[in-house]
C-alpha cells in the first residue's frame, strides 16, 4: 500500500511540475507578447507622425527662407560695378562667377527635412507589421506595406483593373477582410495631412486611417505557449508511461522472485509428506476410516503439488492446450463444493457449461484463477446462504466466462481497485487473488478479466473472456 501511494504521489508531482512549467511558460510569452505588441503600436505611431510631416516639409521645401539675404547680395554686386569695396578685393570675373552662384543657389531646397522623412521612415520599409492606409475621401486602401495581396501599390491594382475586374475585385474584398481583422487587433491610428497654402476650393485637410496588425514574430509567440504545452504533456506522458512500466516491471519481477521461491520451500514438505503418507499406507489391515483419511492426505498432496506446479509457471510462457471447458473448470467446482465450510450457510456452486466448447489453456494456471474467483464469491456471501454459478457460452470467436455469486456486492467506489494488487477488504486478506488472476488471463491467455457488474446487497458478477481457438 505504501508503495502504490509512493507511486501515485510521484505521479501527481510529475504532473504538478509539468503544469507549473506549463503556467509559468504561459504568463513570460504572454508578457512577451503585450511588451512586443506595445513596441508594434510605437513604431506604427511613428511611421504616422513621418507621414503628418510630409505636406509640411514639403510646403516648407517650396519657399526658400532666404530671398532678404539674396536681395542683399544682389544689391551689393550691383554697387559693385560703381565701386565698391568686392570691386576691389575680386576681380569682374569672381563677382560675376559669385552672381551666378546666387542665382543658383536661390533655385535650391533650404531643407532636408522632406529627404529625411522619406528615407528614414517611408521609402525603406525597416519593419514587419503588417498595415494598410484608408483614405478617409476615398474610402479605399492607398498605401499598405507586408500585406499579401498579389500587388505592391495603387498604380498596379488600377493596372489590374484595365486587365481582370474580378481579380480587382477579390484583391479589394481580400483587403476589406484584413482590414476588419486588423481593427479587432489593433484601434486605427488617425493621420490628419494639412495643406495650408493650398489654392482656394481644394481640400486643405485631409484624413487617412492606418490600420496595422501583428507581425510574424508576434503571431508565432502567440502559439509557442501551446507548443510548449503539447511539449510538456508529451513529457509527461512519456514520463507517466516510462514510470508505470518501472513499476510493472518491478512488481512482476517482485511477483514472479516470491512465486518461484514458494514453490521451491513447498516442494522439500510435500515430498516429506509424500513419504510419510507411504509409511502410513504400509500398514496391514487398515480401517476403513484410515484409508479415507489416507485417501483426502494423498488429494491434498496432489493438490499442493499442482499448487506448487503453478507458482513454477508464474514468470514463464505456458503451454496453452485445447481441453473441454466443463471438465477444467468442473474439477475445481468439485474439488470446492467438498471444502466448503460446514458450519455456515448453504452455498450451492452451478456450472452450467456445455461439453463441447473447447478452450485453449493451461490448465494449472487457469484452475487457479476460476478457484480464486470462487474464493472471492464464497467470502462474498460471509457464511450466509447462497449461490455461485458459472456459466459459458461462445460470442464472436470468443468464450464468455460468468462467475457470479449472490454476496454483499462491491461499492462502485471501490470496483476501480479490485484488481489491483494490494487492494482487499478483509481484515486478513493479503489482496493479490483477483490480481493474479487477472495476470494469468491478460498476459498467459490473451484475455481479460473484468468486473462486469456489482450492486450492495445483490451480488458481483466477474466475467472471463478468452479467444477461441485451439492449440495442441
Amino acid at each position: 500500500m505504501k508503495a502504490y501511494r509512493l507511486s501515485v504521489n510521484l505521479k501527481l508531482g510529475l504532473i504538478v511540475f509539468a503544469i507549473a512549467i506549463a503556467v509559468t511558460s504561459l504568463w513570460y510569452t504572454n508578457d512577451l507578447v503585450q511588451r512586443l505588441r506595445q513596441q508594434e503600436t510605437a513604431i506604427v505611431r511613428l511611421w504616422a507622425l513621418a507621414l503628418e510631416q510630409v505636406p509640411l516639409a514639403a510646403q516648407r521645401a517650396s519657399v526658400n527662407p532666404h530671398q532678404n539675404d539674396f536681395r542683399l547680395l544682389e544689391s551689393a554686386f550691383e554697387e559693385s560695378r560703381s565701386g565698391s569695396i568686392l570691386s576691389e578685393t575680386y576681380t569682374r570675373e569672381q563677382i560675376e562667377g559669385f552672381r551666378r552662384a546666387m542665382s543658383w543657389a536661390r533655385t535650391m531646397s533650404p531643407t532636408s527635412d522632406l529627404s529625411f522623412i522619406l528615407d528614414a521612415f517611408l521609402e525603406p520599409n525597416a519593419f514587419s507589421i503588417p498595415a494598410i492606409l484608408v483614405d478617409s475621401s476615398l474610402g479605399q486602401p492607398t498605401v499598405w506595406r507586408n500585406v499579401d495581396v498579389g500587388v505592391q501599390s495603387v498604380a498596379e491594382l488600377d493596372s489590374v483593373l484595365r486587365v481582370d475586374s474580378t481579380r480587382h475585385k477579390d484583391i479589394l474584398d481580400k483587403m476589406d477582410d484584413m482590414l476588419r481583422e486588423m481593427a479587432t487587433l489593433h484601434e486605427p491610428v488617425q493621420i490628419v495631412l494639412s495643406y495650408p497654402d493650398m489654392p482656394l476650393g481644394s481640400p486643405s485637410r485631409l484624413v487617412q486611417s492606418m490600420y496595422y496588425g501583428e507581425s510574424a514574430i508576434v503571431q508565432t509567440l502567440r502559439w509557442f505557449p501551446y507548443i510548449q504545452l503539447a511539449f510538456v504533456a508529451l513529457f509527461v506522458l512519456v514520463g507517466y508511461v516510462g514510470f508505470s512500466y518501472i513499476r510493472r516491471s518491478e512488481q512482476s519481477s517482485l511477483w514472479v522472485g516470491m512465486a518461484k521461491e514458494a514453490a521451491h520451500q513447498l516442494g522439500t514438505p510435500i515430498s516429506s509428506l509424500m513419504g510419510w503418507l507411504a509409511v502410513l499406507r504400509l500398514e496391514k489391515n487398515p480401517s476403513d476410516a484410515h484409508v479415507q483419511a489416507y485417501n483426502e492426505i494423498e488429494q491434498d498432496i496432489q493438490r499442493l503439488t499442482r499448487v506448487t506446479r503453478r507458482f513454477s509457471d508464474i514468470g514463464s510462457l505456458p503451454r496453452l492446450v485445447s481441453q473441454p471447458l466443463d471438465l477444467v473448470i468442473g474439477g475445481v467446482a468439485e474439488y470446492m463444493r467438498s471444502r466448503f465450510p460446514q458450519q455456515s450457510g448453504r452455498v450451492l456452486l452451478d456450472v452450467d457449461i456445455d461439453s463441447r466448447i473447447m478452450v485453449a489453456v493451461n490448465a494449472e494456471l487457469f484452475e487457479w484463477v476460476i478457484e480464486n474467483l470462487i474464493k472471492n464469491a464464497l467470502d462474498a456471501l460471509e457464511g450466509e446462504t447462497g449461490n455461485i454459478s458459472i456459466s459459458a457460452r461462445v460470442e464472436e470467436r470468443r468464450i464468455i466466462i460468468d462467475v457470479s455469486d449472490t454476496g454483499k456486492g462491491i461499492d462502485r467506489r471501490n470496483a476501480k481497485n479490485v484488481f489491483r494488487p494490494g487492494y482487499s477488504t478483509k481484515k486478513r486478506g493479503w489482496g493479490l487473488g483477483l490480481s493474479l488472476a487477472h495476470r494469468i488471463i491478460h498476459e498467459y491467455h490473451g484475455g481479460k478479466l473484468t468486473l462486469l457488474n456489482s450492486r450492495l446487497g445483490v451480488g458481483t458478477t466477474f466475467r472471463i473472456e478468452l479467444p477461441h481457438v485451439r492449440v495442441d
